[in-house]
């Protein structure tokens, strides 16, 4: 059975230096290939539904948020299971997730097991604490770390160890 699924990011390269070697060994979605990034929707559509039609609404959806600077300014957990660092200002990534999901009303991010929309750069998951705790006292040496948005990725892949994730298509931020 194919397992392919989707994914709307905006990738962050200025937090490798920093997040590089931990997400490594800390988040599955590096070992696929996926970059350091903040999540807008995952998941997104099936790979095979994507059509012209669909890459138009993603381009007026990336379209109706300014490319915005920002930076990683700290350190969060989600209880003790979910290392990340908090984007702020995080409003512009809300506006991206809120454009998506609207023209897009059956797809919301995690399949919609949240009720906010928190924005947020994965350093690790699901590993043991101490592994995070190490991770993030490392990282919390080096923060904040200034960053800058201009587009959002379609990327695609199969969520399982031996598969890597690639770019679709990138859409340029208004």
């Amino acid at each position: 059975m194919d397992r392919s699924q989707s994914a709307l990011i905006v990738a962050v390269p200025e937090a490798d230096p920093v997040v590089g070697r931990h997400r490594d060994r800390l988040d599955q979605a590096a070992a696929w290939g996926v970059p350091a990034h903040i999540t807008i929707c995952y998941p997104f559509l099936a790979p095979e539904l994507i059509d012209e039609q669909v890459l138009a609404g993603l381009r007026q959806a990336a379209a109706t948020v300014p490319a915005f600077s920002y930076r990683l300014n700290a350190v969060n957990w989600f209880g003790e299971r979910v290392v990340w660092l908090a984007p702020a200002p995080c409003d512009p990534l809300i506006a991206l997730t809120v454009a998506v999901t609207a023209r897009f009303p059956a797809v919301r991010p995690y399949d919609g097991q949240f009720d906010e929309i928190v924005p947020h750069l994965t350093v690790g998951h699901d590993k043991p604490v101490a592994d995070l705790k190490t991770a993030a006292a490392d990282i919390a040496e080096h923060l904040p770390i200034a960053a800058r948005i201009t587009s959002m990725r379609l990327a695609t892949g199969c969520p399982e160890p031996g598969h890597t994730w690639s770019t679709l298509a990138e859409f340029p931020l208004g």
